[in-house]
């Protein structure tokens, strides 16, 4: 609560200047038309708070690795181990990681200028989302692209720039579920093998009453320790993003 205080306190420092702005629900005419600027910039900015787990699902690489993390869970068995607030954690930092460099071109190119009033409105939104735009193409398979065309029945983009937001961010997170459960799959194959291998060796030695989940689990946990499996998957996650 504090964070967003502080940043609306920032906020409305910015857009108001010396001048605190004032909310008016009177229909009275204002006597200063920059009042009513003021206002609809703090109004803006409130919007973007809401809208912004949303965005972070929606124009971001945060969808790819929350997934990857919760399959990796059920893949090895637990539950609940690590807690989701953790899964969700680390999925952020992750996240941010990734789009740091996006989210500064997005700041030099959108957000500064138009907080220093060299541009509009309409111009600022197009330069701030021309990064995550440039992301979510180089991520999103051209089928995907084409299904949402043919499902609003409208022609081809001349070329990849033309693609609006409307259609590309639901391709983009089709993509990104596709590729999600592609590298889930993957991350499932070595834990399956172990829980086959235990309940195979189990049988033929006729413990059928003993749960394999109670052999095979701390043999999964000591093989994704062994293989360093934390890192790998990090690591394999970033750079499979273009």
């Amino acid at each position: 609560m504090k964070f967003l205080l502080t940043l609306l306190f920032f906020a409305v420092h910015i857009f108001a200047a010396d001048t605190a702005p004032i909310v008016n629900l009177s229909v009275a005419a204002l006597d200063d038309p920059a009042q009513f600027v003021k206002t609809i910039n703090i109004a803006i900015i409130l919007t973007l708070f809401v809208l912004a787990p949303t965005l972070i699902l929606m124009v971001t690489s945060f969808t790819r690795i929350v997934i990857v993390f919760s399959l990796l869970r059920q893949a090895m068995g637990l539950q609940s181990t690590p807690p989701t607030q953790i899964v969700i954690s680390l999925s952020l930092i992750l996240t941010i990681f990734i789009m740091e460099p996006y989210a500064k071109k997005s700041w030099e190119d959108g957000v500064s200028p138009y907080m220093e009033k060299k541009i509009g409105y309409e111009l600022a939104f197009e330069r701030g989302i021309k990064p995550f735009k440039e992301f979510m193409i180089k991520n999103t398979r051209e089928s995907d692209i084409a299904l949402f065309y043919r499902i609003k029945k409208e022609a081809n983009p001349k070329n990849i720039d033309d693609v609006p937001l409307t259609l590309l961010m639901p391709a983009f997170i089709v993509s990104e579920l596709r590729t999600a459960f592609e590298i889930g799959f993957l991350i499932f194959l070595p834990f399956l093998v172990i829980d086959i291998i235990v309940a195979s060796i189990l049988m033929s030695l006729g413990m059928m009453m003993l749960p394999p989940v109670m052999i095979s689990l701390p043999i999964k946990i000591i093989f994704f320790i062994v293989i360093d499996g934390w890192a790998l998957i990090i690591g394999n996650l970033a750079q499979s993003f273009k």
